[in-house]
C-alpha cells in the first residue's frame, strides 16, 4: 500500500463533530418549544378576548348581525294664512351602496356593476366608495345617483344579490309650485355638507341628510325637520335585511301656517313688475301694523328655488350668480340705501318731541339756503329744495316734503356766524333714529338681514378715519335722509307702522302658527315689540296728520287710495357719481304708508332701484291699498 506523501492532505475522521441524530434531537426540541410558545401566545390572546375584552367583541359581533337604520319623517308643509299649501314632498328613487357592506374582493365587482346600472363613472364610484369606508359612519348609504327612473331602480333591485351593499333608496324631495313667487320667504332645501354634518350629527342627521338652507326652511328647520325613528333589523352577510328587532315610530313635524296672503303677494308682484323699468332691484312690502305679521313681500328679481332644491339643477347655477341684480339676495332685508325723504318722518317727530318745532312753526323755503363752511369762512355751501315752496308750517313742510323746512329742524340756521334757528344736532337726530330701530337688525324670522348705519360724528371717524370730522352739512343730509344713513326697506316699513299703532315699534314676523296634522294649533307668535317710542301720542297724531295732508295734496297723493283715506309720504333718494352742479344724476324711489288713517291696518313700503318716488313708487302703493281695501269690501258685502 502506498503511503501518503509528505505535505498532502490527510483524511480525518468527523467523530469530533456532533453527531446526526444529537442535531435531529436539538432541532425536535427547539420546535416543541417554538410550538409551546406559539400555543402559549395563542391562549393568551384567547384570554384577553374572551374573558378581558369579550364585551367589545360581543358588541362588535352584535353590530355586524344588527343595524339600527334611522326613519325620518315627513317634513312639515307650509302654508298661507288662508290654508293655501306653499311646499310639497315629493318621493325619488336614488342609487346607493353601504360601504360596510361591500366585501374587498368583490369591490371592483360592486363598483363596475353600480356604473353600469347608473352611468355614474367607475373612478366616481370608486373614488367616493373608498372614502365612505374610511368614514367614521361607513354604514350610511352613499348615494351614487339621485333621482333614477323607475327601470333604473327596478334594475338595480333585480341585480342587488350579486352586488352587496346597492340598494334603492326611495327619498323625499321639496317641491315648490309657486316657484319665484314666494322664494325669498320660504328659501330650499339642499343636502347636508360636510361642516353642517359635524355640527349637527348629535342632533340625529345624517351623512347624507338634506336640511333647510334659506328662508323659513332655514330658519324654522327644527319644527319642519320633527324627530327622527329608528329601526333595529338584523342583517345577513351581504347585508339584507332578514328580520326587525325593534321599530321605534318618528315622530311627526310640525305644519306651519305663514302670515303671508298668498293671494295679495300673487297682486303686490304683478304691480311691481309692471313698475320696475329700469331698475335692478325693486321691493314691495305689506305688514299688518297690529301684529308685525307680514302679509306680503316682494324683491325683484327672485328666483325658482326648485333649481336649488337637491338635487340641484348645476347649469341653472351661473345665472344666478352671476347675474348683476343678486336674484338670491332678498333686498327688502338684505340690501341698504338711503331712504331719502320717507326719513323726515322720524325727523319730523323728534323735533316735535324735542321741542325744536311744533305745528305752528313757520319756515320759507327759497329753494335753497346757503351755509357758511365751518372751517374756510371763505367758502360757502349751497343746499336745495326740490322747488320754491314758500312758507310753511310742520304740516304743510311734511307733506310738500320741503328739504329747506328739515334742512331746519334737523341742523338749525346759521347767518353771519349767529344761530337762527336751533336745530336738534345730530346725537339728538341720530338717538330718535336709533329708537325707531334703524342701525339694527329688526329681529324678523328670516336669515340674512342686514343693519343699515346711522351716523353720527364717532361713526363717521370709526368708518373713515381721525379727519373725518362731521360737518352741518352732513346733519342736513341726515335730516333729510341722505348721506351717510342706510336703512333697510324693512326697518323703513316699521318706522311707518311704529307711527300708525301709536309708538310700538314690532319685531315683524312671517311664521303665524305652528299646526298638527289635524290642523290644531300646537304654538302661536305672539305679538312682539322691540321698542316703545319715547314720543308723545300728542306728537304722534300731529305726524299722522301730516301723512294724512301729504297723500291728500302733497307729492305723496300718488299713493292715495280709491278705497280709504291714508297717510303716505315719498323719498327720492340721490346716489351715483354727482354731476357739476353737485346734483346726482340717479335717483332711488321710495314710497311708505299707512290705511286707513282712522283705523290703521297695514302698511306698506315700496322701492325702486332707479326712479322717483311720486312718480315711480308712489303708484305701485295706491295698486295695492286699492287691492286690499276692494277685496276686503267685496268680502264684507259678500251674503
Amino acid at each position: 500500500m502506498q503511503l501518503p506523501k509528505s505535505g498532502s492532505r490527510r483524511w480525518h475522521s468527523r467523530t469530533n463533530g456532533p453527531r446526526p441524530i444529537e442535531v435531529a434531537r436539538r432541532r425536535s426540541l427547539l420546535l416543541r418549544a417554538l410550538i409551546i410558545l406559539l400555543f402559549g401566545v395563542l391562549s393568551i390572546q384567547l384570554v384577553r378576548m374572551q374573558i378581558f375584552q369579550h364585551e367589545e367583541f360581543d358588541a362588535r359581533a352584535e353590530s355586524n348581525r344588527l343595524r339600527t337604520i334611522p326613519e325620518l319623517p315627513a317634513r312639515g308643509l307650509i302654508y298661507d294664512r288662508n290654508g293655501e299649501q306653499l311646499v310639497e314632498n315629493l318621493p325619488i328613487f336614488s342609487a346607493a351602496v353601504v360601504p360596510a357592506d361591500v366585501p374587498d374582493s368583490q369591490f371592483l365587482t360592486v363598483v363596475a356593476g353600480l356604473s353600469e346600472i347608473t352611468g355614474v363613472s367607475t373612478a366616481e364610484i370608486a373614488h367616493d366608495l373608498e372614502e365612505a369606508r374610511k368614514s367614521s359612519d361607513p354604514f350610511t348609504p352613499l348615494i351614487i345617483k339621485q333621482d333614477i327612473d323607475e327601470e333604473t331602480a327596478f334594475l338595480l333591485r333585480e341585480r342587488q344579490p350579486e352586488l352587496p351593499g346597492a340598494q334603492v333608496l326611495v327619498e323625499s324631495i321639496r317641491s315648490y309650485p309657486y316657484e319665484a313667487l314666494v322664494s325669498h320667504l320660504l328659501g330650499f332645501v339642499g343636502r347636508i355638507d360636510e361642516q353642517e354634518y359635524a355640527e349637527l350629527r348629535s342632533r340625529g342627521y345624517l351623512l347624507n341628510d338634506r336640511l333647510g338652507k334659506a328662508g323659513v326652511e332655514y330658519v324654522h328647520e327644527a319644527m319642519l325637520r320633527g324627530s327622527p325613528g329608528y329601526r333595529q333589523v338584523e342583517i345577513d352577510a351581504a347585508g339584507e335585511e332578514i328580520n326587525t328587532i325593534r321599530n321605534v315610530a318618528p315622530r311627526s313635524a310640525g305644519n306651519l301656517v305663514l302670515s303671508l296672503d298668498l293671494d295679495l303677494q300673487r297682486q303686490v308682484e304683478q304691480y311691481l313688475i309692471e313698475a320696475q323699468g329700469n331698475s335692478l332691484n325693486a321691493v314691495a312690502v305689506v305688514i299688518d301694523v297690529n301684529t308685525g305679521g307680514i302679509l306680503s313681500m316682494v324683491s325683484l328679481p327672485s328666483y325658482d328655488n326648485n333649481l336649488l332644491t337637491d338635487p340641484v339643477d348645476q347649469e341653472a347655477l351661473p345665472a344666478l350668480y352671476d347675474n348683476p341684480a343678486k336674484p338670491m339676495v332678498n333686498h327688502a332685508i338684505s340690501e341698504v340705501y338711503p331712504p331719502g325723504s320717507t326719513f323726515k318722518q322720524v325727523t319730523g317727530t323728534a323735533a316735535l318731541q324735542e321741542g325744536v318745532a311744533s305745528p305752528d312753526t313757520t319756515i320759507t323755503s327759497h329753494g335753497l339756503i346757503t351755509v357758511e363752511d365751518e372751517y374756510d369762512p371763505n367758502r360757502t355751501w349751497v343746499m336745495r329744495d326740490w322747488a320754491v315752496l314758500g312758507t310753511m308750517d310742520f304740516y304743510r313742510g311734511l307733506a310738500m316734503s320741503s328739504d329747506v323746512y328739515y334742512y331746519y329742524l334737523s341742523g338749525g340756521f346759521y347767518q353771519g356766524g349767529q344761530e337762527i334757528f336751533e336745530g336738534l344736532g345730530v346725537e339728538r337726530l341720530s338717538a330718535y333714529a336709533r329708537e325707531y330701530g334703524l342701525g339694527s337688525l329688526t329681529g324678523i324670522d328670516l336669515p340674512g338681514e342686514a343693519a343699515g348705519s346711522v351716523p353720527d360724528a364717532s361713526w363717521k371717524i370709526d368708518t373713515f378715519g381721525e379727519d373725518a370730522v362731521w360737518t352741518l352739512g352732513d346733519t342736513y343730509n341726515f335730516g333729510i335722509g341722505q348721506g351717510f344713513l342706510t336703512v333697510t326697506p324693512m326697518q323703513l316699513l316699521l318706522v311707518t307702522a311704529a307711527i300708525a299703532n301709536g309708538g310700538d315699534v314690532l319685531v315683524p314676523h312671517v311664521l303665524q302658527d305652528v299646526v298638527d296634522e289635524q290642523g290644531n294649533t300646537l304654538q302661536h307668535v305672539q305679538r312682539e315689540v322691540s321698542n316703545t317710542l319715547n314720543i308723545s301720542q300728542r306728537n304722534l297724531g300731529i305726524m299722522q296728520e301730516a301723512l294724512r295732508q301729504a297723500a291728500d295734496y302733497g307729492p305723496a297723493r300718488t299713493g292715495a287710495s280709491n278705497f280709504v283715506t291714508i297717510g303716505g309720504k315719498t323719498g327720492t333718494a340721490e346716489f351715483g357719481q354727482p354731476l357739476a352742479d353737485g346734483t346726482y344724476p340717479q335717483s332711488h324711489a321710495w314710497y311708505t304708508g299707512y290705511a286707513p288713517f282712522d283705523d290703521p291696518e297695514i302698511a306698506v313700503v315700496v322701492f325702486l332701484e332707479q326712479g322717483v318716488g311720486a312718480t315711480n313708487a308712489g303708484p305701485v302703493a295706491k295698486n295695492i291699498f286699492d287691492y286690499y281695501f276692494d277685496r276686503q269690501r267685496l268680502v264684507e258685502s259678500t251674503p
